[in-house]
């Protein structure tokens, strides 16, 4: 019997545990491992995600953040919304962005944005795609590191401030 409640109590643990975080990455913050070239060098992928760099994404913040140049976000892919691409913040709705390499200017729309990667070369982005819509941003950015652990604990105080703060 004593066996038969340890495993119970630790399916209990198991599942509780599950539940929390997946509601925390849902609804509050990620962590997700860089894939591709496209960011490099300021943030590098290889081949394992314990190696490479990872992210600290944020989603409770998009409804109230003002975006701005400069900022680095991860977006559905506009072919493949199963796909999540981190890219730089380029343009905002309404502002006029000159194509990298070509003398063509265009307005981005309302409702979109232009995003960039950093290495142009390997980056597929606005410049392949168009004004990425807004509707598809998924997350803020917040940290990047090439130790995972390093990014979960500096933002843990942070992060639990946070939910203690919308709990209240």
């Amino acid at each position: 019997m004593g066996a038969r409640s340890q495993l119970w109590s630790i399916a209990k643990m198991s599942v509780t545990g599950g539940v929390i975080g997946v509601t925390i990455s849902d609804r509050y913050v990620t962590v997700v491992a860089i894939k591709g070239h496209s960011m490099h060098p300021t943030m590098t992928a290889t081949d394992s995600a314990l190696r490479g760099d990872i992210v600290l994404a944020e989603k409770a913040c998009l409804d109230q953040y003002k975006f701005s140049r400069g900022d680095v976000i991860l977006f559905k892919c506009p072919s493949n919304h199963k796909e999540v691409f981190v890219k730089r913040l380029i343009g905002l709705p309404g502002e006029w962005i000159q194509l990298p390499a070509s003398s063509e200017i265009i307005k981005v729309p309302q409702g979109h944005c232009w995003v960039e990667g950093d290495n142009a070369a390997r980056s597929w982005d606005s410049r392949s795609f168009g004004p990425l819509c807004t509707r598809n941003m998924w997350r803020l950015a917040v940290n990047s590191s090439k130790n995972w652990h390093q990014v979960v604990l500096n933002n843990l105080a942070s992060f639990l401030e946070y939910v203690h703060f919308i709990s209240l």
